[in-house]
């Protein structure tokens, strides 16, 4: 999970972000442990303290579950993870289309360049 970080966000919710995508993508399932916050403090390079941020944070959003002297386990509640992901690929969304308009694209331009570049790499699916 090497990463580098943003200076324009705390790197704690950096390190949420990155959770949060692994859930989304299935690499970390309902149920399952995350790393110990020692071992994500190595792999990533930040203070322990940071990783026990995103952790408790993780927590208070139900995303994670501390059972102690077991560890933090990814929440068994597939509604919360799936509204999880849904939020994510909303926030991915609108700053795309920020990013877009502040290029001068209008909405029109915007689906235009979508459906020709789905197109182009073959994702036609509907």
């Amino acid at each position: 999970m090497t990463h580098s970080f943003q200076h324009s966000q705390p790197i704690y919710t950096q390190i949420m972000d990155i959770f949060f995508q692994r859930i989304c993508r299935g690499e970390l399932g309902p149920g399952d442990k995350l790393p110990s916050v020692r071992d994500t403090a190595v792999e990533v390079g930040v203070n322990p303290n940071t990783i026990q941020r995103s952790y408790m944070e993780m927590e208070r959003r139900g995303v994670v579950e501390t059972r102690r002297g077991q560890g933090t386990f990814v929440t068994a509640d597939i509604e919360l993870l799936e509204r999880l992901r849904q939020e994510l690929t909303r926030n991915q969304i609108f700053l795309f289309l920020e990013s877009m308009r502040q290029l001068g694209h209008t909405p029109h331009d915007i689906m235009s360049m979508i459906n020709s570049s789905m197109q182009a790499k073959g994702d036609t699916k509907s």
